[in-house]
């Protein structure tokens, strides 16, 4: 499937970021460096065949016929800690939960994210037409990873020392998957401000998919990323925190959460495809502060905004934080009024990003 920016970008979206595995790559312990080594290398592997696959081209899944666009149709595979994608079989579309708990995640995560997409912004999953949702569990040894590949999601089940099971933080999930949401609307190039943006947009449908899940409103929210996934020991609450980017985590093994929360601390950097899942946490500070200011549950006004703005037709793939900032402000003015633009335009201001 196309974008009217094109052939869909190549990208392979994972949760823990390559700085983040680099770092334990060194680490002195071999029950940590091991399996962060393993992971950079399965990493690299599937982002090849993500290129590859974009290139030759990939038969779209059709969701079976007769379906209901309205109904998530869902298909849990397991690898059985190989690579082969994408494993067997193991559970489907309104079968009973079984006795593996990563397939009952994995799936009630696949559900959580339909539903959110569907009940309030009336997305027919991920890419509107009622795209089945598959994934695969237990992928590799003690893979410290989850991903999208353009095609499904993918488990690992950590290496149990830093890492936990990835399918245990719903948000992961939801952050995963809204990456083929913008694979299939504004197609955000991954790279530099725009790779960030596609991160952060990530992030923020993460975190409301689980807010939604649990009924929270936005000043009970944690806005934490992957809460649940470190391992105990480990001196952290989390991947990333929206409301206070840079202090998830600060950990011998792990380092500091080097995330800035405004313009000011902006990271420029060759790596991560120019600091993609480091600087997505300005944006994702301004889309806390406008939730934050105009309360309720975050979904239904800062969430509309941002997705209006994702989705409406103008956001450009090659889009800055200014361009989208832009396009919030313009989304909360048209879709709610003044006050809701004023919040927006506040947010984004505070973390040094300034509308047009």
């Amino acid at each position: 499937m196309t974008t009217r920016n094109g052939a869909l970008e190549p990208v392979f979206c994972t949760i823990v970021p390559p700085h983040v595995l680099d770092q334990l790559s060194r680490a002195g312990d071999p029950d940590v460096s091991a399996p962060a080594r393993r992971s950079l290398e399965h990493d690299a592997y599937q982002r090849t065949r993500r290129r590859l696959t974009t290139v030759i081209g990939a038969t779209a899944a059709a969701p079976p016929e007769g379906a209901a666009a309205d109904q998530p149709h869902r298909t849990i595979y397991d690898t059985h800690h190989s690579q082969d994608l994408p494993g067997d079989k193991v559970r489907e579309e309104g079968s009973k939960a079984g006795s593996d708990a990563s397939v009952n995640r994995a799936y009630a995560g696949l559900g959580a994210t339909f539903e959110l997409y569907l009940k309030v912004y009336d997305r027919h999953s991920i890419d509107g037409s009622g795209l089945p949702l598959d994934a695969t569990v237990h992928f590799g040894e003690g893979y410290d990873n989850a991903f999208w590949n353009g095609e499904q999601m993918v488990f690992g089940d950590g290496d149990g020392k830093v890492f936990l099971d990835f399918t245990i933080p719903v948000d992961v999930i939801g952050h995963e998957l809204t990456h083929g949401v913008t694979q299939h609307t504004a197609n955000l190039e991954y790279f530099g401000q725009s790779g960030a943006l596609n991160e952060s947009v990530s992030d923020v449908f993460g975190s409301l998919i689980k807010q939604y899940a649990l009924g929270q409103t936005a000043a009970d929210a944690d806005w934490l990323i992957g809460a649940g996934l470190l391992a105990p020991g480990v001196h952290g609450t989390a991947l990333r925190s929206m409301k206070a980017p840079g202090t998830a985590y600060d950990d011998p093994n792990l380092g500091k959460d080097p995330q800035p929360a405004t313009m000011e601390h902006y990271v420029r950097t060759g790596r991560d495809n120019g600091g993609v899942h480091i600087n997505s946490g300005i944006p994702n500070h301004a889309f806390y502060l406008a939730a934050k200011a105009l309360g309720g549950h975050a979904w239904e006004k800062a969430g509309q905004v941002w997705y209006d703005a994702l989705t409406g037709g103008d956001l450009k793939s090659d889009a800055q934080f200014a361009d989208f900032a832009t396009l919030t402000a313009k989304a909360a003015r048209e879709r709610f009024g003044a006050d809701e633009l004023e919040a927006v335009q506040k947010a984004w201001e505070q973390v040094g990003v300034h509308t047009r």
